[in-house]
């Protein structure tokens, strides 16, 4: 825990957990990296509940546990976050901010999550979000996570212009686990990391799923437009593939 606060200080000597009610509300919602839609649920103890969320239609033909080798993969800074890229498996295009063109393989899939879990989220703005959820989230509740964000968005924006950013990130990407893996659909949970109350690290699990879908990996909107049911809190990465140096 003492690890991952001392790996996420900024340049500016400031402690990441420190830095603001946007972010600190943020890490407390729905499951760290998608928080800010949800309301503050995360304040109990620690449990490690299994998330409970809908299957993809294929899971049945999907593999337990396919090996990802991290081999050739480069963390880079998206507005505070470090993200996962790979020139093999992707994102092969983030122009705007944006990121999509992912391989279909197991390393394709898990990198497709973790950018397009990011930038559905709203803390950058509808710029991001928005094309975020219209292209790369599938499923009957996307446009309902679309209305959810966009509303969000106009709550916490003020007087920003719109489409603006409303705080960079204090999230580290620690672990994952895979539910499943096919060549047409994908499962898995990613543990993250932020500040929460009285300076203590929070952390959480969430659940992803895809389908690949016109040449690319889609992720599968939560339930009812929702994130708050799939993810839980979680004490320790322990019993997950930890992210090498990025990450962890």
């Amino acid at each position: 825990m003492t690890r991952a606060k001392d790996e996420t200080k900024r340049s500016d000597g400031a402690a990441w957990w420190r830095r603001g009610p946007v972010i600190a509300a943020s890490v407390i919602g729905g499951g760290v990296l998608v928080g800010l839609l949800a309301p503050p649920v995360f304040r109990t103890s620690p449990t490690t509940t299994p998330v409970i969320v809908q299957t993809t239609a294929r899971a049945g033909q999907m593999v337990s546990a396919p090996q990802v080798s991290f081999g050739g993969v480069s963390w880079r800074d998206y507005h505070g976050v470090l993200l996962p890229y790979s020139a093999g498996d992707g994102p092969h295009d983030t122009a705007g901010d944006l990121a999509s063109g992912f391989a279909r393989s197991p390393r394709g899939a898990l990198l497709a999550a973790i950018h397009i879990a990011v930038r559905a989220n709203v803390q950058w703005g509808s710029r991001v979000f928005g094309p975020t959820i219209e292209r790369q989230v599938t499923d009957p509740d996307a446009s309902a996570l679309l209305d959810a964000t966009r509303r969000a968005y106009e709550r916490l924006r003020g007087d920003r212009p719109d489409g603006a950013m409303l705080s960079r990130g204090y999230v580290v990407l620690e672990a994952f686990r895979w539910q499943g893996y096919s060549p047409e659909a994908a499962s898995l949970d990613l543990v993250s990391a932020g500040p929460g109350d009285s300076d203590v690290t929070a952390r959480a699990v969430a659940r992803f799923q895809l389908q690949w879908q016109d040449g690319d990996w889609r992720l599968l909107a939560p339930p009812g437009g929702t994130w708050v049911g799939t993810a839980a809190p979680v004490d320790s990465p322990d019993g997950y593939v930890r992210f090498p140096s990025g990450g962890a």
